[in-house]
This record gives C-alpha cells, structure tokens and sequence, in this order.
C-alpha cells in the first residue's frame, strides 16, 4: 500500500500499518481515490476521508548522541563561529 500514499519516515509506516489492520486495505484504496489533487495523497488525507484518528506512536529515541554526530556538531558550531566573528562590524573611531 505504500505505493498508494506518501510515506515519509517510520511513524508513517506505522500508521498505514494500523489502518490497514483497522479499516482493511479496500477501505484504505477506495479513501486514497476519494483524495483529490495531483500524485499520492498524505496519510492525514486518507484519514481525514475514514473519519479516523490514528494512535500515537511512540519511537524509539538515541539516549546518547553519536560520536560522529557531535563531531559533525563541533564542526558546524567552529564554522558558524567562523562565519559570526568575520560579519561582526566594529564602529569606526
């Protein structure tokens, strides 16, 4: 069915899971047909067209960042230091 809607991350994934065991995949095609405009329609539009509202589902979140994310981090922060100490204008004597 993924082919029908968008699916953008994984709490996507798991809400058209439950629909599908909710309402059935002929119900959750026949709603994905009623959505109007141009290519595949998002999740929010095909429950608005069931009446449903989904559960929420919770995901799993990293306790502790990687070592290669606070290295991305250290870099972006030196640049963006960078960048702020060069555009600083002092007044002129």
């Amino acid at each position: 069915m993924e082919h029908l809607v968008r699916i953008y991350n994984e709490r996507d994934r798991k809400t058209l899971e439950w629909l599908r065991r909710h309402v059935g995949d002929a119900a959750l095609a026949a709603a994905v047909a009623r959505c109007t405009g141009p290519g595949k329609p998002y999740l929010s539009s095909v429950c608005r067209q069931l009446g449903v509202k989904t559960p929420e589902f919770p995901l799993p979140r990293r306790q502790n960042p990687s070592a290669v994310a606070e290295q991305s981090l250290a870099a972006i922060r030196s640049i963006l230091a960078a960048r702020t100490a060069s555009t600083v204008v002092r007044p002129a004597v």
